[in-house]
């Protein structure tokens, strides 16, 4: 497989950014919770490696993983980077001591961080910049007008590309529009999570990229006699199955799966090639 055959095609963020709609999520590159370092480093390396080799273009990553291992794996693994290789990071949190998730929405906090993501990943200026302010899996009413202005101004600096918001709602995403143009949102959604339904659509309007995390239902997998039952029809797993419903539930989803197994990658991969039937979506969409 090559980078022009990677099932599940491309999409355009902006004129200067076309990425593959199958990309990479790099978190479980650190140790357990996302703390600490793995295992095996080279298996990381190698998951990185392939990838790339298999046409993946989008990894998504932050130097709070870890905090700090897997933007340092992902320079490792692959710098120089390929022309065709987007990496978009996130900021807005910590890790305490005891692997918490602390905000660190200050404007001093959010300058040091995309500091931190440049020169642990060895960029002069990041492709994509997500800031997060809500919860683990659903936003925190209020303002990000301070915090998406500063990140603003970085991209003003030129430090940053382009600028993405996560764990958000339909209005503070409005109010991240009205500072600056954004090219995607990151928030949780699965098949059986859809409160984000509208506004999916509503972004696809727009033309901007919708990126779900926990594709596969958070740390333990989607459990569903409907999904497992698609599955077997099809020869497939169920993973394959929960991929190829959210890339064929909108033209901008963008996957970010992740894996620390080659195999698990490839796997993965795999369910971009996978086209639902009418049948099987509506089952599925009964979930």
């Amino acid at each position: 497989m090559t980078g022009n055959t990677i099932p599940g095609g491309t999409f355009t963020l902006a004129k200067d950014l076309t990425v593959s709609r199958m990309g990479y999520g790099a978190m479980q590159l650190a140790g357990p919770h996302v703390f600490g370092p793995p295992a095996d480093r080279d298996a990381a390396i190698a998951v990185l490696r392939e990838a790339v080799a298999i046409g993946v273009t989008h990894i998504d990553t932050s130097d709070y993983y870890g905090p700090f291992v897997t933007n340092e794996i992902i320079r490792e693994a692959l710098h120089p980077y390929p022309e065709t290789l987007h990496l978009v990071t996130k900021v807005g949190a910590l890790r305490d001591a005891e692997g918490g998730w602390p905000q660190a929405l200050a404007p001093e906090q959010l300058r040091r961080a995309v500091h931190d993501n440049l020169d642990r990943l060895g960029l002069d200026a990041l492709d994509v910049v997500n800031l997060r302010v809500g919860g683990v899996d659903t936003p925190t009413p209020g303002s990000l007008a301070e915090p998406f202005t500063v990140l603003a101004q970085l991209q003003q600096e030129g430090l940053i590309k382009h600028l993405g918001v996560s764990t958000v709602s339909a209005e503070q995403i409005r109010e991240a529009q009205s500072i600056t143009p954004i090219v995607c949102v990151q928030n949780f959604y699965n098949i059986a999570n859809r409160r984000d339904d509208a506004l999916i659509d509503s972004l696809a309007a727009q033309g901007i990229a919708y990126v779900p995390y926990f594709p596969l239902g958070g740390f333990t997998p989607l459990q569903s006699e409907e999904l497992a039952s698609v599955a077997r029809r099809l020869g497939v797993s169920p993973v394959a199955v929960a991929l190829a419903w959210l890339l064929q539930r909108s033209p901008n989803i963008l996957l970010i799966p992740g894996t620390s197994s080659v195999a698990h990658l490839r796997e993965n991969v795999a369910g971009g090639a996978l086209t639902l039937s009418p049948q099987d979506l509506a089952e599925l969409d009964a979930i």
